[in-house]
Formats: C-alpha cells, sequence, structure tokens
C-alpha cells in the first residue's frame, strides 16, 4: 500500500507519544477501548484512504457535478460516489459519536487522525459526510423526539445527506441581514421562504432524502442575529414508515462553477416558491445562531483538519518527488561538468523548501490533535481541569481554523514550486491541492472574521482572559519540560519571550477598549492572530522537542557526521527522532523570528489603517 497522503510514523508519535491518547481508556467513558483498537482503527482508516479513495482524487475534480435545469436535481459521478459509500462503510461518519445514537465512540483525537486521512485523500469527498454529520448532530442534540426518532438513525446510517444553509446573497458573514422567512401554522410546523447560496451537497442524487438546517426569521421576529430561528427542512417529507414521501417545495436552482472542490457541488436553493415549503423549528424560536454556531465550532475545527490534510499530502508528494527527480550535480561536484546528475533532494535550496514545508506540517498536526484531544479530556475530566480543556479548544478554533488553511494555501503553493512546470500540469495532483485549498480560508468563517473573534470574544470578553491563560500556562509548561529533557536553552528562550510579548499586547488592548478605542483593536485583530498562529506552532515544535531529544539521544548518543548519517540510514526509529529534532530546531530558529517583527509592528503608533478611505485606492471601477 503506497501511502503519499499522511506520515503515519507521526500521527502515532503525536496521539501516543506526545498526547498519551492512550490515557483516556481509564475513564468510563472511553473504558472499552485499548490500544489495539486504536491501532486497528488508524489501520482501517489508512487503507480506506489510500486504496479506496485516493485513487479517485483525480476523476473526481475533472468529471465535476452537473446540473440539470430542468429538473432542478444534481448527479454525482462515481468517483464521489463510490469512495462516498467506502467512508460510509466504513462508518466513518459516527466514529466519534455516542453508541446510544449508533456511534462508535471513540475518542475526538483518533476521529482527528481520520479527518486528516480523508482530507488528504480526498478532500472534497469528506464534506458530504461531514455536512450530513453536523446537521445529524444538531437534531440529536436540540431536536425534538419526533426529529430524533426520524432523522437521526438515517443520517447515522449514511443513508440520508445534510447540509447547512446560512448564506443569502446580501447577508454573507453579516448574516443578520438574512430575508428568509418563516411563518407559523397550525399543526406547529413553519412554511419557509426565501433563496440560499453557496449552499455545499444542497442537492445530489446519491442521498434518496438531504435534510436542511435552514436559518429563517419567524414573521414579526425583530431584525439582526438575535431575531434569526433555525429550522429543520427535509428534501421529503418522510411518510408514517419512515420513508421518503411527497417532495417538500424546495429546489436547487443553479450550481457554482469553482476553482476548486468541484467534486463537492455547491447549490443555490430556493425555498417556497409555491409558498409550500415545510419546516421544523430546531430548539427555541429566535435560537437560531446560538445552535447553528454549535455546528459552525465543529465545521471550523474540520476546516483546521482539511488544511492539515492538503497540507500533509503536498508535503508529501513534493518530498517524495525530490528523491526521484534529477538535476544538477552534488554540491562537491559544482564545477565538474562531467559529474553525474543527483536527486534535487540534494540541493541546500531545496532541503530549505522541504523543512519549511514539514516544519508547518508537523506542528499543525500537533495542534489540531491537540485541540481534539482536549474535547476527549473536556468530556471526561471535572472540575478545574476539565474547565481549562474547555477553555483551550475554544481559544484554539480560531487560531487553527484560520492559520492552518492560510499556511495550506502556501504549502500547496511551495509544493507545486518543488514540482516546476510538472507541478503547474495535470500530469500530478499538486495543481488540483493548491485549487482547492482556497476555499478553506473562506467558508466557515472568513479568515478575517476568526480574528476578530480571538481578540474580541476569546479574549477582551473572555472573563479574566481564562482561556488565554490556559493556552499560556501550556506552553511555560512545555518549556519546563524541555529543560527538564536536556533541550537547549536557545529553542526554550524565544518562546517564553514569545508569551511575554503576548501579554504586552493584551494589555494594550485593554487598554485600547476601555477607551473605546475599537478600531485599533480590530485593524491589528489578523495581524494579531497570524502572529498567535506563529507562537501555537513554536510551542508544538518547543513539545516535540520535551519529547523527541530524550529518545533521539537514547539512540544515537554522541555520534556525530558520518557517524550519526550511517547510523540514522541504518536506524528508522532513531532517524524519525532526529527529524523530529531537526524540523523543530528549524523552525524555533528560522521560521519563529519574524514573530517578533509582527508584535512591533502592532505595538508601534502608526495606524494607517485607520487613516485609509475610499480615496486611498483610486483606478476602481464598477463590477
Amino acid at each position: 500500500m503506497k501511502n503519499p497522503l499522511i506520515d503515519v510514523r507521526d500521527q502515532r508519535f503525536v496521539l501516543f507519544e506526545v498526547l498519551g491518547v492512550d490515557s483516556l481508556t481509564q475513564y468510563d467513558r472511553f473504558s472499552q477501548f485499548d490500544h489495539n483498537t486504536f491501532e486497528a482503527t488508524l489501520e482501517l482508516i489508512e487503507n480506506i484512504c489510500v486504496n479506496e479513495c485516493f485513487p479517485h482524487f483525480a476523476d473526481a475534480d475533472r468529471e465535476g457535478c452537473s446540473f440539470n435545469a430542468g429538473t432542478g436535481e444534481v448527479k454525482l459521478p462515481e468517483s464521489v460516489t463510490k469512495p462516498l459509500k467506502a467512508y460510509y462503510d466504513a462508518g466513518f461518519i459516527g466514529m466519534n459519536e455516542s453508541p446510544e445514537i449508533g456511534g462508535m465512540g471513540l475518542p475526538q483525537s483518533i476521529g482527528a487522525a481520520a479527518l486528516e486521512f480523508i482530507s488528504a485523500a480526498h478532500q472534497p469527498l469528506l464534506m458530504y459526510g461531514a455536512l450530513a454529520h453536523g446537521s445529524m448532530k444538531l437534531i440529536a442534540k436540540f431536536g425534538t423526539e419526533y426529529l430524533k426518532k426520524t432523522f437521526v438513525p438515517r443520517m447515522m446510517a449514511g443513508e440520508w445527506g445534510g447540509t447547512m444553509c446560512l448564506t443569502e446573497p446580501q447577508a454573507g458573514s453579516d448574516v443578520g441581514r438574512m430575508k428568509a422567512k418563516a411563518v407559523k401554522q397550525a399543526d406547529g410546523t413553519y412554511r419557509i421562504t426565501g433563496q440560499k447560496i453557496f449552499i455545499s451537497a444542497g442537492d445530489n442524487d446519491y442521498y434518496p432524502n438531504i435534510i436542511h438546517p435552514v436559518l429563517a426569521r419567524i414573521e414579526g421576529d425583530p431584525g439582526g442575529t438575535k431575531g434569526i430561528s433555525i429550522f429543520i427542512v427535509p428534501k421529503f417529507l418522510v411518510d408514517e414508515n419512515g420513508n421518503p414521501g411527497k417532495r417538500n417545495d424546495l429546489k436547487c436552482i443553479g450550481i457554482e462553477h469553482k476553482m476548486g472542490i468541484k467534486a463537492c457541488v455547491t447549490c443555490t436553493m430556493s425555498f417556497g416558491d409555491d409558498n409550500n415549503c415545510t419546516g421544523y423549528l430546531l430548539g427555541n424560536e429566535r435560537e437560531g445562531m446560538k445552535i447553528m454556531f454549535n455546528m459552525m465550532n465543529d465545521f471550523r475545527m474540520g476546516t483546521a483538519s482539511q488544511a492539515q490534510g492538503v497540507s500533509s499530502a503536498a508535503y508529501l508528494h513534493a518530498a517524495s518527488y525530490t528523491k526521484g527527480r534529477l538535476q544538477g550535480t552534488a554540491l562537491k561536484d559544482m564545477n565538474n561538468p562531467s559529474a553525474p546528475m543527483v536527486p534535487i533532494v540534494e540541493h541546500p535550496d531545496v532541503k530549505r523548501m522541504l523543512l519549511w514545508m514539514k516544519s508547518y506540517v508537523d506542528g499543525q498536526r500537533m495542534l489540531v490533535y491537540s485541540m481534539y484531544y482536549n474535547m476527549d479530556l473536556a468530556r471526561v475530566l471535572t472540575g478545574d481541569a476539565q474547565k481549562e480543556a474547555a477553555g483551550l479548544v475554544d481559544f484554539l478554533v480560531p487560531i487553527c481554523k484560520a492559520g492552518c488553511s492560510d499556511r495550506n494555501v502556501l504549502i500547496t503553493s511551495e509544493a507545486m514550486q518543488i514540482f516546476g512546470g510538472y507541478g503547474f500540469c495535470s500530469d500530478y495532483p499538486i495543481e488540483q491541492m493548491m485549487r482547492n485549498s482556497k476555499i478553506l480560508c473562506i467558508f466557515e468563517g472568513a479568515n478575517g472574521i476568526q480574528g476578530m473573534d480571538l481578540v474580541m470574544r476569546k479574549i477582551l470578553m473572555n472573563p479574566g482572559q481564562f482561556n488565554y491563560s490556559v493556552f499560556k500556562k501550556r506552553i511555560l509548561a512545555s518549556a519546563s519540560d524541555a529543560r527538564a529533557g536536556g533541550v537547549d536553552e536557545k529553542y526554550i528562550a524565544p518562546v517564553e519571550l514569545g508569551v511575554k510579548r503576548l501579554d504586552e499586547y493584551i494589555e494594550t488592548m485593554k487598554g485600547w477598549t476601555g477607551k473605546f478605542m475599537f478600531g485599533q483593536v480590530l485593524a491589528g485583530a489578523t495581524p494579531f492572530r497570524k502572529a498567535i498562529y506563529m507562537l501555537a506552532i513554536a510551542w508544538m515544535h518547543l513539545w516535540s522537542l520535551a519529547v523527541a531529544f530524550p529518545k533521539m539521544k537514547s539512540f544515537t548518543g554522541d555520534l556525530k557526521d558520518t557517524e550519526l548519517k550511517k547510523f540514522l540510514a541504518e536506524n528508522s526509529e532513531a532517524a524519525f527522532y532526529y527529524s523530529r529534532v531537526l524540523t523543530a530546531r528549524f523552525f524555533i530558529t528560522e521560521e519563529f523570528p519574524p514573530f517578533f517583527g509582527m508584535m512591533d509592528a502592532l505595538s508601534g503608533d502608526e495606524w494607517t489603517v485607520l487613516e485609509a478611505g475610499e480615496e486611498t485606492f483610486p483606478g476602481t471601477v464598477e463590477l
């Protein structure tokens, strides 16, 4: 089984050596599992993704989805439906859900490995399953007994799909301006009218029924987000036997033609053209945004996993290519015109490019998995420990969603650079990965929104900045562990100094807030979010050093130069830890230093952004 997607040795390093996921089995919630169960699950994930999903990745992009304007129906190619069936047959949709609703009950941290692998293998495919899973979870948590009984089992079984219907032509990030309307009927249902755009998996011929969570405003309710409710609107109403019956008054009226993720259809959906679209209230009236954010937070975490998966696949493809592509001569033979060509991995600049990609892929894997691991801890711990785990997850969501997706665009670009002209062509999947990457910066809350969410809700409005204090506490604990493990101070001190710079800037933001200087806070939100992401990755590498450095030394001792290289070539475990240590050293000493320049810029007194107006951008035209 050739796996050009995920370094499975590194997955296990993060899960079992860094996080210690096996320790979760001491709690009742996970007591039915053991290490062998986790290993078998990871092997199944790899097998399905490498053998059943990835072979269809390129074809799905070329074939895309087709729309019949006459019937309003969308047809998916076999390159989507075949691996999607394999996804469902393996039970991926419910692997982390409670057995009470048909799930396996596995830890979220094992689920993180599945999300990364599926995203690496066939990113658009994941979106069908993720949307069905997310909408099912909303019904399971907030639905009436009727809704739970009617929809949850069929969605959990992979028989019925789901979506998330928020966006309207005039209401994107500013969702409070939405116009979709709901009118209550005598039987307690609602008549839904309105149009939603950019609806992923909005219609297709794979599922016999598709269940749409739809944001709408009940007639007479106030404007803005406080007046929004959420409704469950099935494509087909369900008959007394629990099967799809009468077609509901909703339809797809068009699909988007996109740069990437072409295998996941993006629909414009029209509800109630004949004023006969039935919807069921989910939860209480005017709690639509509160309920939807349960799904949105999961999707933001899932977006980070998607970005990490695509980044991993792009990096491994590039690294594999460099070992087989012959160009140029060895450095020692640079003046010998008859010297043989060597693999490009031997060239210093190519090694730098690979280390750059690997440093982010390794760091992000740790960061994303640790976010999911803390979700597991928040479910089994109590008291202050539970609060800390939940607080850290809340804090990391915007950092991971935006940071990993931003970096994914750059990593796929660097991978293409390594492939050269071949990467720009469709001979290799790099150009497809690059096209697919950008959407992750845009949907599930654009990355600019993530910056504002971080500084406002997750820091300034968080009582006592509790969530940030947990983040800080964990970083300093890793620094202490690194010292105890013999890690050189030059890799520890910069990370500790980074925490100090964050402390100073947060105090500055608190001062601005007290003076109602919100322009400064918001103008710096995205630069600050990018800076804190850099510190988070540096933390991951320091944590990695704390674990990997002592293990590396136990193998290599005082070996150096030629002897060390020879030993590493013969011992794969030693080589793995050496690679982890070298990558961490690279990031902290070469990638992390610009963090301090970013913080200097944020702490300066030049707020040119706030001085800019429309006149600052001449030469524009009406589009």
